[in-house]
């Protein structure tokens, strides 16, 4: 007997913690708002993530849990994410199976991106049901952002102070290990998890692979629009902890009260260091992205494009790649960059590139000056760092590359194929009353969207992402042949701009990535 699509039922499930009651809809169960970790509050702020206690009864898994943090992003309106109540106690996860069996479906674990300063795993962009539909189990996380889970205070005070700037990485691990050991009683099998994330998620799935203690939680991965370019140096990112100190009003020696001061302070100091960072006139040397893992020797070695090329994601398939005009993001709707000059985009890419800029010019040298600087931050930042991962790990396990060619229709597609356009499609979301101005909508959007979805659940099945609708999908080799999504039907190129991404080789590899 078919089941009407708005007829819930309450399902219970048993954990290693608790019992938790969630819904049933559809054939899709959800189970959303899953302590994985102890609070991080009070005295376990800015330590390491720690297991949960058990609780007695049955908890309530029906809605999403609180988010960590964070400024609201004019970026999370256009997608339609809007997350709701923000809290220091956010380590929460959710679920989406066809059924709480003992199938062994291939689990595919999503890390959300938002410069590890925003967002959240249970943004409307990254429900699983579509997904799930597919017969896996999607499970989506949170993890600590921005000041909260990044900041490197203990050499920042000498010692002095907790935190290593690699918390929100110990959550992703954490939250994998609950996988491990809690996704068959939801139909997954633990012996078969894909990692995969975009943007910051991406360079998640980047740091994850570095990790030595995420060895054997996860083992398949799908870096999108981000790589294995991430990750401070423990001297950097004590300098962007004493600057968040300064701005506190603190210096080194007065970080033991750090634990008392309320959330909306140090977020508020956040979003001023940041501001700064971005201005281009602040002179501590932040960097693009002032939060990210920091290389803390336990749980990062080293960066973690050095630790894969040196073999630590062994064996581990990679399915990797990046939108055709990510940077539009962040410039399509800026009339002044539209408007830019050839001398100010030949001025931008001496800053950029110094010695190296006549080199990245003459490589770009079709279209406008806006055209040509969004193709050149488009590959030092995306293109380039997927390449390099993707010959990394080449030689040790099976690689696949991708490009996204759908462009958005919103603003009369001034945006094109930009930054973040994939996720409504890998998700099958991208039809949602917001969403669609962003993602678009009709029966192409739809075409596309099935595709991406049958190629991404083949690859967390099998390791391989080829479907009927892919054809043959050549792995990353010399070639570099890639899939192209969204421009006709799914095909191959192969090695797309070879000649112009030549410009990129003798460029200092600490200089590539955001």
């Amino acid at each position: 007997m078919d089941r009407r699509t708005d007829e819930v039922e309450t399902i219970i499930v048993e954990t290693d913690a608790g019992r938790l009651a969630g819904l049933r809809q559809a054939d899709i169960l959800s189970f959303k708002g899953i302590a994985y970790a102890a609070p991080p509050l009070g005295p376990l702020r800015w330590r390491m993530a720690e297991p949960n206690a058990p609780w007695s009864g049955v908890r309530d898994a029906a809605r999403c849990a609180a988010v960590c943090p964070q400024a609201v992003s004019q970026i999370e309106a256009l997608t339609g994410g809007m997350m709701g109540e923000q809290s220091e106690d956010c380590l929460y996860l959710n679920v989406w199976t066809p059924g709480c069996d003992g199938a062994k479906r291939p689990v595919m674990v999503w890390i959300h991106g938002g410069a590890f300063v925003i967002g959240a795993g249970s943004q409307s962009t990254y429900s699983g049901e579509h997904l799930a539909g597919r017969d896996v189990v999607v499970v989506t996380i949170n993890y600590r952002l921005g000041a909260f889970g990044f900041l490197n205070l203990a050499d920042a005070t000498d010692g002095n102070g907790p935190g290593s700037g690699a918390e929100g990485l110990s959550d992703q691990i954490l939250a994998l290990d609950w996988v491990k050991r809690n996704i068959a009683a939801f139909g997954g099998d633990p012996g078969n998890v894909t990692i995969f994330g975009e943007s910051a998620g991406g360079m998640s799935v980047g740091a994850l692979l570095a990790s030595p203690v995420a060895q054997g939680l996860f083992h398949k991965a799908i870096p999108q629009s981000g790589a294995a370019h991430t990750g401070c140096d423990r001297e950097r990112s004590a300098r962007v902890a004493r600057a968040l100190l300064e701005t506190l009003g603190l210096d080194k020696t007065g970080s033991a009260g750090l634990t008392d001061i309320s959330a909306g302070a140090i977020l508020k100091a956040q979003i001023s260091l940041l501001a700064a960072a971005r201005s281009g006139r602040d002179t501590r040397k932040l960097g693009g992205l002032p939060f990210q893992p920091t290389i803390d020797g336990a749980l990062l070695p080293m960066r973690p494009i050095e630790a894969v090329r040196a073999g630590s994601a062994a064996g581990i398939p990679l399915l990797t790649g990046t939108t055709r005009e990510e940077w539009k993001l962040f410039t399509g709707a800026d009339p002044r960059l539209r408007l830019m000059s050839a001398k100010r985009l030949n001025e931008h890419v001496t800053r950029l590139a110094h010695e190296g800029a006549p080199a990245i010019l003459g490589a770009y040298s079709e279209g406008s000056p806006f055209e040509r600087l969004n193709a050149i931050m488009t590959d030092k930042n995306f293109t380039v760092p997927m390449i390099r991962l993707a010959d990394a790990q080449a030689p040790r396990a099976p690689v696949y590359a991708y490009r996204f060619d759908w462009r958005s229709p919103f603003l009369g597609g001034i945006m094109g194929a930009c930054h973040a356009l994939e996720l409504g499609f890998v998700f099958g979301t991208h039809g949602q009353r917001l969403a669609r101005r962003f993602f678009g909508s009709g029966p192409a959007a739809d075409a596309l969207a099935a595709a991406m979805m049958d190629c991404w659940t083949a690859f967390a099945r099998t390791g391989n992402p080829a479907t009927s609708a892919s054809g043959a999908w050549p792995g990353y080799d010399g070639a570099g042949d890639v899939m192209i999504f969204g421009d006709g039907a799914p095909h191959v190129l192969s090695a797309p701009n070879a000649d112009r991404l030549r410009a990129w080789d003798d460029f200092p590899e600490r200089k590539i990535g955001p």
